[in-house]
């Protein structure tokens, strides 16, 4: 398998995501604007989204792919399948108790996640209803990381990649054609989320079926617990909640502190967050995705110089497409909020304040992403013991820097916390890999260091220069702003990149191969 053109399918499938979830913003944004009805459905649907992120494609994922690799590698194709029907069955029963639960306690779960919406009645019992409308996006979203796992460790990557796009679909459809319907209308942005989940469960029925590992659940969890390997993937699931969710967590908790701030601080912070997850998911999401299955392949066939080799390859790349990707987030900041969001009830305050909060995100997107390659090189060894101590700290440290920053720049306080906390959370797992001598760099780091600043310096300059002023974005139409980022972006990559050919770089360098 050639892991560079799965990357790319896997990048291809999330770029499409991410331009229909610009879509999706857009359209939110002109119908709602930064407000209570947003600042209310951001807050409701952010609980079932950090669950899903948390439970579904985080400790779930990270403890479900290793063992299902080892047993695909070493075990029978019918207990291969017998492991994937007893924890769907295991499964199934838990996220449908979870979410039974979720919708009864949904007025707490809103004074817990935003408690500072206790003040104002109205927006209170609106959050707690689009809170019970959105929560079983979670059982959705669970049986899809399920599916997702099968189709991976398959090396069918495309669909997986493919599904959320559904969402967005969803999202714009009930937004443009369906928010009249409803009193108030926002309840039609909750009831999209519930449909979009519905439909990225139902697409991936027909793939698990071609590959002979659609689930058959059974009622019976006695026996379905009973597996050894359910067993295993219990235990390891337990740490891995803690681990892979640090960054969720965080952002529940300044989703608590912005509730006390300036109406619309949620908003903001949603809107430039949306802006970050556009290369945190076409790169670091990708390649987590790629790395995770072929990692536990090298680890269960112990090829430990192969396994080295592939985080370096992992870890070059990230550099290689991240930090022009948190440059041009940062120089282009305006351009790019004043094009996607500035239109209807969105303001020029509102350009400003996601402003603010998008630079402060970018400083640690390149650890974001970082984080995302350098834990599935624990995770694929079945190690969650050394990731979970290193998140916890690097939660204490955000709460740290949130009490220092929030009372010096507001709401984009908390989003540079979150990114020096990602920052520290990278240094010490690549830390982990290499003093337990599971990563090894491969020769030429400097020289490809110094390349990389000399192309990064080459494309911050290309776009500071053509940008122009800031005020002068606010002041085009829809259609000149659109016109210019539509060339200033490709200015950027032709810069960066074609510094990169001139210095030597050339995209055979970055292919590499490993087996199914």
């Amino acid at each position: 398998m050639n892991l560079l053109r799965a990357l790319a399918t896997v990048s291809g499938m999330t770029l499409l995501s991410r331009i229909l979830g610009f879509v999706r913003d857009f359209v939110i944004a002109r119908a709602f604007g930064a407000g209570l009805a947003t600042d209310a459905f951001f807050v409701a649907f952010k609980l079932p989204n950090l669950l899903r992120r948390m439970f579904a494609e985080g400790a779930f994922s990270q403890a479900f792919v290793p063992i299902l690799g080892e047993y695909k590698n070493k075990r029978s194709l019918e207990d291969t399948r017998t492991l994937v029907d007893h924890v769907a069955s295991l499964l199934s029963m838990l996220l449908f108790a979870i979410t039974a639960v979720g919708i009864a306690a949904a007025p707490l779960l809103v004074w817990v996640s935003a408690p500072g919406f206790s003040a104002d009645a109205g927006k209170f019992e609106l959050t707690v209803t689009l809170t019970r409308i959105t929560f079983p996006y979670i059982f959705f979203m669970s049986l899809v990381a399920l599916a997702g796992g099968l189709l991976n460790s398959w090396s069918r990557f495309a669909l997986p990649a493919f599904t959320p796009v559904l969402l967005n679909l969803s999202f714009i459809a009930m937004a443009l054609f369906a928010a009249p319907y409803f009193d108030p209308p926002v309840l039609a942005l909750a009831w999209a989320v519930f449909i979009g989940g519905l439909l990225q469960m139902a697409i991936q029925i027909p793939a698990l079926r071609k590959i002979a590992m659609l689930p058959r659940p059974t009622l019976n969890w006695r026996a379905a617990w009973a597996d050894p390997g359910v067993r295993r993937i219990a235990t390891l699931m337990g740490p891995a909640l803690i681990g892979v969710s640090v960054s969720q967590i965080s952002l529940l908790i300044n989703t608590i502190f912005a509730s006390f701030l300036k109406t619309g601080s949620v908003s903001w912070l949603y809107y430039a967050d949306r802006l970050m997850e556009f290369p945190s998911g076409m790169l670091g999401a990708a390649l987590g995705t790629i790395l995770l299955p072929s990692l536990s392949r090298c680890h269960a066939s112990e090829n430990h110089a192969e396994y080295s080799r592939l985080l370096d390859w992992g870890l070059r790349l990230t550099l290689l497409l991240a930090a022009p990707a948190a440059i041009g987030l940062a120089i282009l900041a305006v351009p790019l909020i004043a094009t996607l969001f500035f239109h209807g009830a969105f303001s020029a305050e509102d350009v400003f304040r996601t402003r603010e909060a998008l630079l402060a995100y970018t400083v640690g997107l390149t650890g974001l992403i970082l984080v995302k390659v350098l834990a599935p090189g624990f995770y694929a060894r079945q190690n969650v013991r050394t990731p979970v101590r290193i998140a916890l700290i690097s939660l204490a440290a955000t709460q740290v820097m949130n009490l220092a920053f929030i009372g010096w720049i507001g709401h984009a306080g908390l989003a540079l916390s979150i990114g020096l906390a990602a920052c520290l959370n990278a240094g010490m797992l690549y830390r982990g890999l290499r003093r337990q001598d599971i990563y090894q760099p491969q020769p030429g780091w400097a020289g490809f260091l110094l390349k990389l600043l000399a192309a990064l310096a080459a494309m911050a300059g290309a776009l500071w220069f053509a940008m122009g002023s800031e005020a002068g974005w606010l002041e085009a139409s829809f259609m000149a702003r659109g016109i210019r980022l539509a060339w200033l972006v490709p200015l950027g990559c032709g810069a960066y990149f074609a510094t990169l050919w001139l210095l030597g770089f050339r995209l055979g360098d970055f292919k590499r191969r490993t087996a199914v």
